[in-house]
């Protein structure tokens, strides 16, 4: 029998279904706070993989991510996130789902079973060498993700992976694994909650610093985000009003004009 992964080991609370609100979400909070060192304990592994990453996209590569279920969601997540936050191309940092877009809302049976799929769904984006490929599968045993890690090594893409289970197969595979180890979960197996967590996280370093390292932060502010409602108009004024000693009309009148807080900072320098 195959080694059982470290996310199926059983909970080490007894008796959910007697405990009290309070002691459900108490127990909850224990667990979550195990989180953040676990992502702690493999910050080391998590710069190795950013830094190479960093390396292709500084010479125009993307950034893929692939999934099933609550890791798949996840990295879709993080991808769609990065165009409004940092005013990039939406075919920068592309996250991929097995089970196809469906599988964001429904669970498509049996799609993280395929170990061909994942690499047949890259083949849309035409992906070359300069691409990378990040795999995220809580267990590191899923066979849609180790499909995908494994054709794309063969084809000369970085790959990494985020798993929540040490020494995992996915791991294994990869040039640049994070394999962190959260323990089980309150409800046994219930990935998308410690595990999920984690994997958050992770993607939140990731993503964050390579944009940063790609020029799209000034300071600490999002200089390039999109303008998409009204809060955050506001908040592009003040930057231009601290920046430039402007009035809010003035301000507004700029991005209007320019589009985004760094478009005015460069054309007014």
């Amino acid at each position: 029998m195959d080694k059982i992964p470290s996310t199926e080991n059983e909970s080490l609370y007894t008796s959910l279904d007697q405990m009290s609100t309070a002691e459900i979400i108490s127990s909850i909070n224990q667990e979550d706070e195990k989180a953040s060192l676990a992502v702690k304990e493999v910050i080391s592994e998590i710069e190795l993989l950013i830094n190479a990453i960093f390396t292709n996209m500084s010479k125009g590569g993307r950034l893929f991510y692939i999934g099933a279920g609550t890791s798949g969601r996840l990295g879709i997540l993080d991808a769609s996130e990065c165009p409004p936050t940092f005013g990039v191309d939406h075919h920068i940092v592309i996250g991929i789902i097995a089970g196809g877009d469906i599988a964001i809302r429904k669970a498509v049976e049996y799609a993280e079973d395929d170990t061909e799929q994942a690499w047949l769904d890259l083949q849309h984006y035409s992906v070359n060498s300069l691409d990378s490929l990040i795999g995220i599968a809580a267990s590191g045993t899923t066979p849609y993700v180790i499909g995908g890690v494994k054709k794309a090594k063969e084809n000369g893409l970085i790959t990494g992976c985020i798993t929540c289970n040490p020494d995992s197969p996915l791991g294994s595979l990869c040039d640049y694994p994070v394999d962190a180890n959260p323990g089980p979960e309150f409800l046994t197996g219930s990935t998308r909650m410690k595990s999920g967590t984690v994997q958050k996280m992770i993607l939140n370093m990731i993503s964050t610093s390579l944009m940063i390292k790609l020029g799209k932060v000034k300071g600490n502010k999002m200089v390039n985000m999109k303008l998409s409602n009204h809060k955050l108009e506001k908040r592009a004024a003040r930057m231009i009003i601290e920046e430039f000693s402007v009035n809010e009309k003035e301000a507004l009148v700029l991005l209007k004009k320019y589009g985004s807080v760094n478009e005015v900072i460069e054309t007014l320098r």
